[in-house]
């Protein structure tokens, strides 16, 4: 059975899998950085699925690829905030290692995707055009 939905998707899945972890992970920031540090991690963690899901729902494949890039670019932003919290101490260093640990894995599998839709827009780019009859 064949990809029929951006749900049927391993980096939707895995990035839906990364915003639970992140949301777990922040519960217990304090109080003052529900619109700082935590509203930061948990914006970029939903951003990943999100545009995964966006661009797999667009019809072309350059916007596919850019939706792609763009939740590659919420992957290393998530990353940088979980480092910046487990430095301030809102983190363990065990929490703050699982949720890299998370967004590394997440990252391989939108790089993978996103190679794999520059692949297919190369390919139709230099696609000789057929005459038309």
């Amino acid at each position: 059975m064949g990809i029929k939905s951006f749900r049927d998707l391993e980096a939707w899945k895995q990035g839906i899998a990364l915003v639970e972890q992140c949301y777990k992970a922040t519960r217990h920031f304090p109080v003052e950085e529900r619109y700082g540090l935590t509203g930061q991690m948990r914006r970029a963690a939903v951003s990943i699925p999100s545009n995964v899901a966006e661009g797999h729902s667009r019809k072309t494949t350059g916007a596919y690829a850019n939706h792609v890039s763009i939740a590659c670019g919420s992957g290393g932003e998530l990353e940088t905030c979980v480092v910046v919290a487990e430095r301030l101490g809102f983190l363990s260093i065990s929490d703050a290692s699982q949720l890299v640990e998370r967004c590394t894995t997440v990252g391989k599998i939108l790089t993978g995707l996103y190679s794999s839709l520059e692949v297919k827009l190369l390919a139709a780019r230099y696609m000789p055009t057929r005459p038309k009859p």
